[in-house]
């Protein structure tokens, strides 16, 4: 299961249809082939496979000649009511730290396709966004998306003083109209193409101050809504789907059984006895989940060893080493090597 294969409200569904409406498009065409109907994108309650909302998208992308930057526009059209209660649950925490733990713990209720992560560099911030296995425009599409959402978001959430101080993009300028301007406007900072990941860095003073519009009894309440809708989810979907979508969404370290009890909302027992009845365990899923995420920060050569080791909850690098042998039969650097040089991994 990919990290980004959940189910998501019809919010910015909603808004592409409008978009190409904009364009002269209709919405029968750019919902062709998803088997969505236009009313569904007006039920507050509709809740949509990711397969629909990426066919949608690329049907746009298709009917528009995917324009320079098309990511970006959109992605400024996500304004924090657009999240639902998340949103909320976000612009009324007490503080930007505050705001980013629920965040991080709730992803599976936003429309994001990549993996968003968080972690501290010196005085700064950072978000990355690694990107989904997708064909390269919808990649860069929803990259530049969920980049540019996240930017309003946070703008919305600290207020307007705030600024980000460093932007990063993996993918190279489009060389006949790089509008490189264009994206230096919408994030406030000069991009970096052709850097080692997706990023959006900020000061770190920013984290403990006090939010604009906190207001404690809104954030309580969001939060429990948020996590009633998991538990929604969970009953539809099973435990095991909800407890792997967590773990493939980690912020600075994969949930500990007890951690991930509290996210989901039930006990320690309850959530070890559902797991035994689906035929899984957290022990289980947290190793499937430790592997691909693993695979993943390896392919970031400025991640050192002992901070894979870190994010992914391993006492050290070595502990990291040995089990990534035991998982891929050779050492994690000779996997990146062969990653990088896209080569076969071969067993030892």
């Amino acid at each position: 299961m990919s990290f980004w294969d959940f189910r998501r409200g019809p919010a910015r569904t909603r808004l592409l249809v409008d978009y190409a409406r904009s364009k002269g498009f209709s919405p029968a065409r750019l919902l062709e082939g998803s088997g969505l109907a236009l009313t569904q994108l007006d039920d507050p309650n509709a809740e949509l496979l990711a397969a629909q909302e990426l066919r949608v998208i690329s049907n746009l992308l298709k009917l528009t000649g995917a324009p320079d930057q098309l990511g970006i526009e959109l992605g400024l059209r996500h304004r924090f009511s657009a999240y639902g209660v998340w949103g909320f649950g976000l612009i009324s925490s007490a503080t930007m730290r505050d705001a980013l733990t629920l965040a991080l713990r709730f992803i599976p209720l936003t429309f994001a396709f990549t993996l968003i992560s968080y972690h501290e560099e010196g005085n700064l911030g950072v978000l990355t966004f690694g990107e989904p296995d997708l064909g390269r425009d919808l990649t860069r599409f929803l990259v530049e998306g969920d980049m540019a959402g996240a930017a309003v978001l946070l703008s919305e959430i600290a207020g307007p003083d705030f600024r980000i101080e460093r932007l990063t993009f993996r993918a190279e300028p489009n060389r006949t109209n790089p509008r490189r301007g264009k994206a230096r406007g919408v994030f406030g900072a000069t991009p970096q193409y052709g850097a080692k990941m997706n990023s959006l860095s900020f000061d770190l003073a920013y984290l403990d101050r006090r939010l604009p519009q906190a207001n404690p009894i809104t954030a309580t309440m969001c939060e429990q809504m948020c996590a009633e809708l998991i538990e929604r989810r969970r009953a539809r979907s099973g435990t095991s789907t909800i407890v792997r979508q967590y773990l493939s969404v980690p912020g600075s370290s994969l949930p500990d059984l007890a951690a991930m009890a509290r996210i989901i909302n039930v006990s320690e027992r309850t959530l070890k006895r559902r797991l035994k009845e689906e035929g899984t365990s957290f022990r289980t899923l947290l190793m499937e989940s430790r592997r691909a995420v693993a695979e993943e920060l390896l392919k970031d050569r400025q991640l050192s060893m002992a901070d894979i080791a870190l994010r992914l909850g391993f006492s050290d690098s070595s502990t990291f080493s040995q089990a990534f042998k035991r998982w891929h039969g050779v050492a994690p650097n000779v996997y990146r090597k062969a990653v990088q040089r896209a080569v076969p991994v071969t067993r030892t």
